[in-house]
């Protein structure tokens, strides 16, 4: 079987062109009533009474309800935000409204007292301009009328704010102050809005005094019953979004011990086997294997243990040291492995606050360790419009520390196939993981995504157990006794575990790359998920061979990159031409981390990364116009391009997803490519969602894979005019990679 390349090269970078939309504009045949900007006003004008009357903050916080999933471009540019700088810089949160039938974009926005008086004294302006010109509603071309013209001088509002004023008012659907109420029994984990004062100075405004050890990332803190009803009673405005600080584990089922303790072989020592970090229950150091994991309990000494308490850490650990011993079909090539287990929870449940200040510890403490397997979940849904503040915290970690956690899909006990994934399998940038049985099926305790309604949730799935006969559940060593037979995401999640510290400890790649490969090979020509979010990209392939080759009929090779401007790019990728055509089907997946805010809500990611993929093409008017003609045929990063919808950019291309998959469907009526220019391109464009934030030098991965339709192996012509193009080209090779990771690690004894 061929081995996968990787290519190294350099990639180029520009700047944007100006896109030619100019200023702002209603959609082309919509006007705006001017009973509704009258509506606004009266909304506006109970916003200031109500804020009239606080005094314990300086500024106003105000709900902005639009009415569909709105563009950054379309986001309002004169209501409320009339300052110099950006409108992004007052955004303290965002979420969705209404059902799966429309949703809409909720923004909250921190702003003055004055701009709020401004806006008021503006719309009214708006009204009286055109309750004098007879108009019931508002037309494009009224606005062009006032922009060539202007407007007089005794309405007090410049052309532009006027404009700007009304194209608002149609992408606005309605505006209030939001307050949180909502009552907890016990302690509660809650964020409060970024209203730029110190987090325990605010709260002393409402007699609320607290220590820092119960403040996470400024604005997420632990709070009791009576601070929480003390905030509620006078500032519940302040309440971004709140939940009780327990999380019931979604523990899964063990279902059956046999003895075969004493007739284990021995087994051997670890030597410098890589070492993946667990962080779970506890673990039993009686087992066959507790040589090879170090166990660290994090809980206080005053917590006493059962014996329940170690049984699915255990487990879990005994996968990812030596999973094919008891499940030979599900050998990954892979060896075994070492494990740092760090216990921080009990079979009950956990904190979630304390755990997260506990992960956060551990992490920084073992900066050596690149994957961290958290087969720990909560029962409790994650909500459509946050992130969870477990989630939250391992996105930033990840981002701080470079590591990478593989989270399980938690269970659904109830096995409705309805049930949301629980906290923290909302994280981002981690690859969640979720079971299929042994024929690649969903399991019947398969839980679902999406997450905040759009992000793919789970990653992918792999092979965790199901039914009740031994053959059909995953073999675990959970205690001295033996093997047990078990079933759930918690077993899944672990043998990916193993395959990425492989292919970052053994083989050497990168995080990105990594992550690239495991869900490109689970992906394939045909991702098997639906509609349901209940697979992800699909079924990883059991040998870690499977994820980095290809087929004899394939060319299938790596790129790395950093982010240089808005564009990155390279025109020049040889893929080899036969009869003037290039016979081939393609598909391309880029995977990056990019930073996460969750006082943004449901705009999480910070940076969107697009990408262009396909043939190259040179203008014949302007030879310096160069474009690609991408596989998918996306067009919204085209330096000269028409208009794309937001809720099109994002269901089609996965407009601020971390992941983009782009394949093209094989059929036998396919016919190959017409010859451009002769080579193909490869175009990533970086896009921020707030200004002045930006990503120069965040690294990014792309695997892509060319299937030739005639079935002919042309990779060493590929790989010849790639050294001709000067692309490094090397290919991926497991078994020499073992061997220079064993050699490394060899201790030389030097002769005084």
């Amino acid at each position: 079987m061929p081995k996968i390349l990787h290519l190294k090269g350099e990639f180029s970078s520009k700047r944007p062109i100006s896109n030619g939309f100019g200023g702002a504009k209603l959609p082309s045949g919509k006007s705006v009533l001017l009973s509704h900007v009258k509506e606004l006003l009266e909304k506006l004008v109970i916003i200031e009474s109500y804020w009239n009357n606080v005094t314990d903050i300086e500024g106003a916080l105000v709900s902005v309800y639009y009415r569909s999933i709105i563009a950054k471009s379309n986001r309002v540019r004169s209501l409320l935000v009339q300052q110099s700088g950006p409108p992004e810089q007052l955004i303290r949160g965002a979420k969705f409204g209404g059902d799966n039938s429309h949703q809409f974009h909720i923004f909250t926005y921190y702003i003055t007292l004055e701009n709020i008086a401004k806006s008021i004294s503006m719309l009214r302006a708006v009204i009286r301009y055109f309750n004098d010109q007879n108009k019931d509603s508002i037309t494009q071309d009224d606005l062009d009328h006032i922009s060539q013209n202007g407007i007089p001088l005794s309405y007090n509002i410049s052309k532009t704010v006027m404009i700007n004023m009304v194209v608002d008012c149609y992408y606005v659907d309605s505006l209030c102050v939001e307050e949180n109420r909502v009552q907890i029994a016990g302690n509660s984990i809650i964020s409060i809005y970024n209203i730029g004062i110190d987090t325990k100075e605010l709260l002393s405004r409402f007699d609320i005094r607290i220590m820092d050890n119960r403040i996470i990332s400024k604005t997420t803190l632990n709070l009791y019953p009576d601070e929480l009803a003390k905030l509620q009673s006078r500032a519940p405005y302040l309440i971004a979004m709140q939940l009780e600080d327990f999380s019931k584990i979604n523990m899964d089922e063990l279902i059956n011990t046999d003895n075969y303790a004493n007739n284990i072989e021995e087994f051997s020592s670890p030597r410098n086997e890589p070492i993946i970090g667990v962080i779970d229950t506890h673990f039993d150091e009686s087992v066959y294997f507790s040589e090879w994991v170090e166990y660290e309990n994090r809980l206080s000494s005053d917590i006493e243990l059962s014996p329940h308490d170690y049984y699915h850490g255990t487990a879990v650990s005994s996968i990812i040291v030596d999973g094919p011993r008891g499940n030979p079909l599900l050998d990954d090539g892979c060896g075994r492995f070492r494990v740092k287990h760090f216990g921080v929870a009990t079979s009950q449940g956990f904190s979630s606050f304390g755990m997260l200040r506990m992960i956060r510890a551990i992490i920084s403490e073992n900066p050596e360790i690149k994957v961290w397997n958290l087969s720990l979940g909560s029962v409790r849904e994650v909500s459509p419009n946050f992130i969870s503040w477990e989630a939250a915290e391992l996105d930033r970690i990840q981002n701080q520390y470079d590591v990478l956690f593989v989270i399980a899909g938690t269970n659904d006990s109830d096995c409705t196939h309805r049930k949301r994934i629980g906290a923290p399998a909302d994280s981002i940038n981690s690859i969640v993981v979720n079971s299929v049985d042994m024929c690649g099926n969903i399991a019947s305790y398969t839980r679902v995504g999406p997450v905040l309604s759009f992000f793919y949730k789970p990653d992918i799935s792999y092979f965790g157990g199901d039914g009740n006969s031994a053959e059909g559940l995953i073999a675990v060593c959970k205690d001295s006794l033996g093997v047990s037979y078990v079933s759930g995401t918690s077993y899944a999640a672990p043998w990916i575990s193993r395959k990425l510290a492989f292919l970052i400890h053994i083989v050497g790649l990168d995080r990105n790359t990594a992550k690239a490969l495991i869900i490109d090979s689970a992906a394939g020509w045909s991702r098997s998920d639906d509609i349901s979010h209940a697979k992800g990209y699909g079924v990883v392939p059991v040998s870690i061979t499977d994820i980095i080759s290809m087929q004899n009929d394939e060319i299938r090779f790596i790129l790395n990159g950093h982010i240089q401007d808005y564009y990155t790019y390279s025109y020049q990728i040889p893929v080899p031409i036969v009869n003037n055509t290039h016979p081939y089907w393609a598909r391309a997946t880029l995977v990056y981390f990019p930073e996460c805010h969750q006082n943004q809500g449901v705009d999480y990611t910070s940076t969107e990364v697009d990408l262009q993929f396909g043939r190259v093409q040179v203008s014949a008017v302007d030879p310096s116009v160069i474009s690609i003609k991408p596989i998918d045929n996306n067009t919204q990063s085209d330096e000269v391009r028409q208009y794309i919808y937001e809720e099109e950019a994002r269901s089609q291309y996965r407009k601020w997803d971390n992941v983009k998959h782009i394949v093209e469907t094989q059929s036998p009526r396919s016919r190959a490519r017409k010859v451009y220019s002769g080579f193909w391109g490869i175009k990533v464009t970086a896009k921020e969602r707030i200004n002045g934030h930006n990503s120069y030098g965040m690294p990014f991965s792309i695997i892509v894979t060319l299937k030739a339709m005639d079935g002919i192996n042309r990779i060493q012509t590929f790989i010849d005019a790639c050294h001709a193009y000067s692309w490094v080209v090397n290919t991926v090779d497991i078994e020499q990679a073992i061997q220079v990771h064993e050699q490394a690690e060899i201790e030389i004894d030097f002769d005084d």
